[in-house]
């Protein structure tokens, strides 16, 4: 990103939020991996990638940014609820259902809590 700012960074933050929004993956990631490479460090940024990558359909490298994630953040429910969803897309279900039983402990929402179905045994 030559001659950015901080200003610029949040807005091609903001800027590739909106494009994940409109469901164009594509045009978020092109926003989001100058930032990324910029400020490697940036949790938030690296989150939004994974998202872009699983809307892309991008399943392997979704699992690998929001591991990433989890690493930096293991207490991350969102975090874990994607990566189960990712997981359970690339058709490891069992897998994908120890990320819910984690999305669901750390925070109990009903999205989060029917994934993990608890009433079924592991």
């Amino acid at each position: 990103m030559p001659d950015a700012t901080p200003e610029t960074h949040v807005i091609a933050y903001r800027a590739a939020e909106a494009l994940l929004e409109a469901r164009d993956p594509r045009g978020a990631l092109k926003l989001l991996d100058p930032l990324i490479t910029v400020h490697p460090e940036n949790t938030a940024a690296r989150l939004l990638r994974a998202r872009a990558f699983f809307l892309g359909a991008q399943l392997r490298l979704a699992e690998l940014e929001f591991q990433l994630v989890l690493e930096r953040e293991p207490d991350n429910s969102f975090a874990h609820f994607a990566l189960g969803r990712t997981l359970e897309r690339a058709g490891r279900d069992a897998e994908a259902l120890r990320h819910f039983r984690l999305a669901a402990a750390l925070d109990p929402r009903p999205d989060y809590v029917t994934a993990a179905r608890f009433e079924e045994t592991p």
